[in-house]
């Protein structure tokens, strides 16, 4: 892609997750209790990057994040989006998402280039507030 899809607002410089109010979550089928919702959404990412995503402190045992392939669920994610070559897209799409123990709104901490970022996703329900 070359900028990041309508629907999507940036976290830092290089990310984008959805800006949507509420993610929809159905049953994973998963065993790990805090993974038994999942809303599924792609991160994008700005080629080149290297982004981690963590579930916020205290929400590990409520929350978990994976893309890519295999996308396993887990509380820290590294995405490694490749380098552009020529004229390729400067945003990369990963498919995943985010799992949950129950509908909540889950801080994640996104870290790009040294800083960190806590957005807010709606998983089932609508976060109290939004962060830009």
């Amino acid at each position: 892609m070359s900028a990041p899809p309508e629907g999507y607002r940036l976290v830092g410089e290089d990310v984008a997750v959805p800006s949507a109010a509420v993610l929809s979550a159905e049953e994973s089928g998963k065993a790990d209790p805090a993974a038994r919702l999942f809303a599924k959404w792609g991160l994008v990412v700005r080629a080149g990057r290297v982004v981690d995503l963590r579930v916020a402190p205290g929400w590990e045992s409520r929350a978990r994040v994976g893309w890519g392939a295999p996308n396993t669920p887990a509380a820290t994610a590294t995405v490694h989006a490749c380098a552009p070559e020529g004229g390729q897209a400067q945003w990369l799409a990963f498919a995943g998402g985010t799992w949950v123990a129950r509908a909540a709104c889950v801080p994640v901490i996104v870290t790009s280039n040294g800083q960190d970022h806590r957005v807010d996703l709606g998983i089932g329900v609508a976060c109290a507030t939004t962060t830009p």
